[in-house]
């Protein structure tokens, strides 16, 4: 009895060894395009090493539990208001946060946020090797600094600050010597239109971030409730990979229920994500047939070829459409916009929907 006592408490000790652990994560149902990787990323975040209010593995977890891909953690270099409470280390943010990334497949930038008065703003460096290289007295030593560090650079939220925003001589400057790269058309809550003309007139890659402070609140993710992202169209899922699609400029931005982006990348995602199927019923001019949209966004579109009727095709589902034909036609071809992909600012992407009625 004695032996058969010990077996069993060692064997008990060898499960409890092995013991498997799983966490579930949520998954961002937006498709792959154009033969790229869609990766859904938040580049912009904060934790107590500046004026966030958590750790930087708090970041990763909620990262992972969304769903995202990769994320940046972007504390500022000049404000950290708990100096003396966390000694000063711009790098600590990313080596806290660094084995938990990898072990919940989560791509962790190496990043900081540049932080001066508007203008010129604040810049975020991504790709960095050495952030302390950053923390120089003049602004554009800072920028020039992570730029030869290979870093990509974006202005943050460019219209925060009313009274000052607008695109001024510094921004040309840094421009013109192709010191940044990109540029936020969404932080947080908040979607610059103006932001969003200049990236198409510059050519300046399209950002989206949620650019956090407080814990992301676990609530459920839905079509219009969920952090914004930037939505990186990469050859893989790597570290390399994502910074190449940034400097290429493949992005779009994940904005509440909107997609915020170049045409052709707008345009190959409704593609991928809607499927129309041939009309199950026809009488006389009218046909009955199914939309199904396969991606997390609810889209709106609205009708260009009978009065302006508007549609909605929700998120995951399927939607009976009712519509007038010739009577004698056997393909009919439906114009439409897509209201809330937007191309430029309060510009919808124009879509045709071929269907075979034979």
């Amino acid at each position: 009895m004695k032996l058969k006592a010990i077996c069993l408490v060692v064997i008990t000790c060898l499960l409890l060894t092995t013991f498997t652990t799983a966490q579930a994560k949520h998954k961002i149902n937006i498709p792959d395009i154009l033969g790229y990787k869609t990766l859904k990323c938040d580049f912009h975040m904060h934790t107590v090493f500046s004026d966030g209010t958590v750790w930087p593995t708090v970041r990763v977890d909620e990262a992972a539990r969304e769903g995202l891909d990769a994320i940046a953690i972007t504390d500022h270099i000049e404000y950290q208001p708990k100096k003396k409470d966390i000694p000063t280390n711009h790098s600590r943010p990313y080596e806290i946060a660094l084995r938990s990334a990898l072990e919940k497949n989560i791509l962790l930038i190496k990043a900081t946020e540049i932080t001066r008065e508007t203008p010129p703003g604040h810049f975020n460096a991504l790709f960095l090797q050495d952030i302390n290289l950053l923390d120089t007295k003049e602004f554009v030593d800072a920028v020039k600094a992570a730029n030869n560090q290979g870093a990509f650079v974006f202005w943050n939220h460019p219209g925060w600050k009313p009274k000052f925003k607008g695109w001024f001589d510094i921004h040309t400057q840094l421009y013109e010597n192709l010191l940044f790269q990109g540029i936020e058309v969404v932080n947080g809550v908040s979607y610059y239109p103006e932001a969003h003309q200049w990236a198409l007139e510059k050519n300046l890659t399209m950002m989206g971030n949620s650019d956090i402070h407080q814990p992301m609140v676990g609530t459920e993710i839905t079509s219009e409730n969920h952090r914004p992202m930037t939505l990186v169209f990469a050859k893989e899922k790597s570290i390399k990979a994502l910074r190449e699609g940034l400097i290429a400029g493949r992005t779009a931005v994940w904005f509440q229920n909107q997609l915020i982006g170049k045409p052709n990348y707008l345009h190959a995602i409704f593609r991928k994500a809607v499927h129309v199927d041939k009309p199950y019923l026809r009488k006389g001019d009218t046909i009955w047939f199914e939309i199904t949209n396969n991606s997390d966004i609810d889209i709106q579109v609205l009708d260009l070829g009978q009065g302006g009727q508007k549609l909605e095709l929700p998120a995951n589902a399927v939607t009976i459409v009712k519509t007038k034909v010739d009577s004698k036609a056997e393909q009919t071809e439906l114009r439409y916009k897509v209201t809330n992909f937007l191309v430029a600012p309060d510009k919808g992407l124009p879509v045709n929907l071929n269907i075979s009625l034979k």
